[in-house]
């Protein structure tokens, strides 16, 4: 697909909250706080694929993950959270995604995103089961984010 800029692979996440630029004692306390989530593994399946616009302007290529109770639950916990740590967090309604590829701004996707979809709607993996979830950083890179696994932490009950 000309102009789409390809996720590497180890970039490939789902995300539960974007807390934007969160710096010192309140990054020190979210971590702390995250930790304190408990619960049990769960399934998670990708099925499907969509793209996210803006002002008809593609930006992105995705796969959907199916919602879930648990997945539901989880993102719920990590919001609240980043909230009460008083991080401002994206308002957006949650809609679970893999980002699989970003576009720029002008970019040529015409029938291409189209044939994209087409061909790989019915996109439905295996289960995974989530046995932890991780706090990442970001910052910009030439081809998009460069993400860091802050701290990871294990979902067990």
């Amino acid at each position: 697909m000309p102009d789409a800029r390809w996720v590497p692979q180890e970039n490939l996440h789902v995300t539960l909250c974007f807390a934007g630029e969160v710096q010192g004692g309140t990054m020190r306390d979210f971590e702390e706080e995250l930790a304190d989530i408990a619960g049990p593994p769960f399934a998670v399946t990708v099925a499907g694929v969509d793209e996210f616009s803006n002002c008809k302007q593609p930006r992105a290529l995705v796969a959907l993950v199916e919602r879930s109770d648990r997945l539901d639950w989880l993102q719920q916990k990590v919001t609240t959270v980043a909230r009460n740590c008083g991080i401002e967090v994206e308002r957006r309604k949650y809609r679970p995604h893999v980002t699989l590829a970003r576009f720029p701004v002008g970019a040529e996707t015409g029938h291409h995103i189209a044939q994209f979809m087409a061909s790989h709607g019915t996109l439905r993996l295996e289960p995974w089961i989530a046995e932890h979830f991780s706090l990442y950083s970001s910052r910009s890179g030439g081809s998009g984010p460069i993400y860091t696994a802050e701290a990871t932490y294990d979902l067990t009950f």
